[in-house]
């Protein structure tokens, strides 16, 4: 099942980025969006399925538009575009080099970027290349990992993003994870627009579980602490387990007061989305020494899939 997220703002990196659209027009197709088109307009996807994760791309900052004002959903998108895009939502500032592309290149700066991140791993340079699903799956898990882990074993990358629910299946009537089938500017809007609710929610999730930490305390063998309000777009709960065995949650604002000795020694916060139970946050925290270990999940975990529960 796909995902569903309301966002809230973050800082995009666009310096060595707007140039990307402006003097190269998105990579290849370049001459193409030159070329004078019929009624060139704003909302040329006003009706595209892909809508709302365009218009999130374009509000955020990770997505461009054409010089003429078109978006063009249905258009293949190619790896210039789709790496700039991943840069920005990264938020990439250190660079690598690149030799495979001459100095002055129009997309230099943006794959140098890219590949200090590593988004770049296993990858073929070619700026100008029309993605396919297995090619842009591929740059997802290299983009990713610093986040989620590795994929899923077993699958192609393809299949695995498939799986994870961040990539639609093929149409009805052809195998379910053909890599082949090119990524339209509209799939790919769809697939970032996962990639930067994700990224937003995780570093919410670790704030608050640095919020959560800070507040434990023990003394004289009494546990206290303060699970963070959040808000009611994040359900965030403690659990204590009694060494007579059950579970006892503590959810969003609520205090921590309870004897050590009746508990087993760890602590684990849960932070989901509460609309679509995605997660957030996973974290253990060890007792007595209050030491926290991140649990989130991750891509190759045995759960993993669907929604990321």
């Amino acid at each position: 099942m796909n995902m569903v997220w309301k966002c809230l703002g973050i800082s995009i990196l666009l310096s060595g980025l707007l140039w990307g659209q402006a003097a190269v027009d998105w990579g290849a197709g370049r001459a193409e969006a030159a070329q004078p088109q019929p009624n060139p307009t704003v909302s040329d996807f006003a009706k595209h399925p892909a809508k709302d994760a365009i218009l999130l791309g374009l509000q955020k900052g990770y997505l461009w538009k054409y010089p003429d004002g078109r978006f063009d959903p249905d258009r293949q998108i190619v790896q210039s575009q789709f790496v700039a895009s991943l840069v920005a939502i990264r938020g990439v500032k250190e660079t690598a080099p690149v030799p495979e592309l001459p100095a002055g290149h129009w997309a230099k700066a943006t794959y140098e970027r890219a590949r200090k991140a590593g988004i770049l791993s296993e990858v073929k340079i070619d700026p100008n290349k029309p993605l396919t699903k297995e090619e842009a799956a591929q740059l997802v898990f290299n983009a990713w990992k610093p986040y989620r882990g590795v994929k899923m074993k077993g699958y192609s990358n393809t299949g695995a993003l498939i799986t994870w629910g961040w990539m639609d299946p093929a149409p009805a009537g052809q195998p379910k994870f053909r890599e082949d089938l090119p990524v339209t500017r509209g799939d790919a809007a769809k697939i970032l627009a996962y990639l930067w609710k994700d990224k937003w929610q995780l570093e919410l999730g670790a704030k608050w579980a640095e919020e959560f930490e800070r507040s434990l305390v023990i003394n004289n063998g009494v546990l206290k602490g303060n699970v963070p309000k959040g808000n009611n777009e994040f359900s965030i709960m403690a659990n204590v387990i009694p060494v007579n065995n059950g579970m006892r949650g503590f959810l969003n604002g609520e205090l921590i007061n309870i004897k050590v000795i009746d508990y087993k020694p760890f602590i684990i916060l849960s932070i989901r989305n509460t609309y679509d139970s995605s997660n957030v946050g996973l974290y253990y925290y060890s007792v007595p020494s209050l030491k926290k270990e991140n649990k989130t999940i991750q891509f190759s975990s045995p759960n993993s899939g669907g929604n990321n529960e």
